[in-house]
């Protein structure tokens, strides 16, 4: 029997048209949400993710404003940049795409986010707060994960995560919402042994590489519930995730498409935090 599919785009749109109502009664107030975005250079892919974010604002009615460098810009342009955000105070929300050039540290970058504007939770306070089991903003790829989890009533204390993937946009902050919902979680890494064994012992098994099909049906218990968080794009131009979707679907009990899965719930998310950041910065939410 075939998996069930967890689809994405469809509770994406439920909950923008949520976010939608919220919108409309902050409007009410005098409110009108903003997200700043700062994409440097020309990376392909993340003009995409960028188009897709402006996208779901007009659609909900927050404001977006987008500042594109060039890929030259240095460190202390791209700082006072972001240092001016912080301090607009009709500016809700700040996010740099990622990732930048090479000649720019993340790290440093980030780190001059105003965290109650870090809609995308990546500063060192909003991750430590996440750690602290106190969270602030939740990155949105790991938050659309869950919240994908609770609208399918998929159980999650007690289970064992596998997590295939450590970053710290992905990887260890879904490790650490895993945790604190009482589920036994495993991270995986390039370095890891036995992937095989790890990922076959998964009752959740989370899949963020980048590496096209790098999970195969062989690797997956029966039953398995499978989130694939990866997004490749095959050489004739297909966008594939990194589970071998045609062969696991017939063995996992739940399933994550590629495109429509995940994706979708990482852009609800950002809105979703958008409006929680406006709301924190009126008074309105601690």
């Amino acid at each position: 029997m075939s998996a069930k599919i967890l689809d994405g785009k469809a509770l994406s749109a439920k909950i923008k048209e949520e976010i939608k109502e919220e919108v409309l009664s902050l409007a009410v107030k005098g409110i009108k949400p903003s997200l700043a975005v700062i994409l440097v250079g020309d990376n392909l892919a993340s003009q995409k993710y960028v188009s897709f974010k402006e996208k779901a604002c007009r659609e909900l009615g927050i404001e977006s404003i987008v500042f594109r460098l060039p890929e030259e810009t240095q460190g202390v342009e791209l700082i006072s940049l972001i240092k001016d955000l912080n301090h607009n105070s009709s500016i809700n929300g700040i996010l740099v795409q990622l990732p930048l050039p090479p000649h720019l540290s993340e790290n440093i970058i980030i780190e001059n986010i105003n965290p109650l504007k870090d809609v995308d939770g990546f500063t060192p306070l909003c991750l430590g707060r996440l750690f602290v089991d106190n969270p602030l903003f939740v990155p949105c790829t790991p938050k659309g994960v869950l919240r994908m989890l609770d609208e399918y009533f998929i159980d999650i204390e007690g289970k064992n995560v596998v997590i295939v993937g450590r970053s710290k946009i992905v990887g260890k902050p879904l490790a650490m919402l895993f945790l604190r919902r009482n589920a036994t979680v495993t991270i995986c890494h390039s370095k890891t042994k036995d992937l095989k064994e790890i990922t076959r012992s998964a009752d959740i098994l989370c899949v963020a590489t980048g590496r096209a099909g790098l999970i195969k049906a062989d690797m997956v218990q029966e039953e398995a519930v499978v989130i694939d968080i990866g997004i490749n794009v095959t050489k004739e131009g297909k966008v594939v995730g990194d589970v071998d979707f045609d062969s696991i679907k017939e063995k996992a009990s739940y399933i994550t498409p590629v495109p429509g899965g995940v994706g979708p719930m990482t852009i609800a998310m950002l809105m979703e935090n958008t409006i929680r950041a406006a709301k924190i910065q009126k008074g309105l939410e601690e």
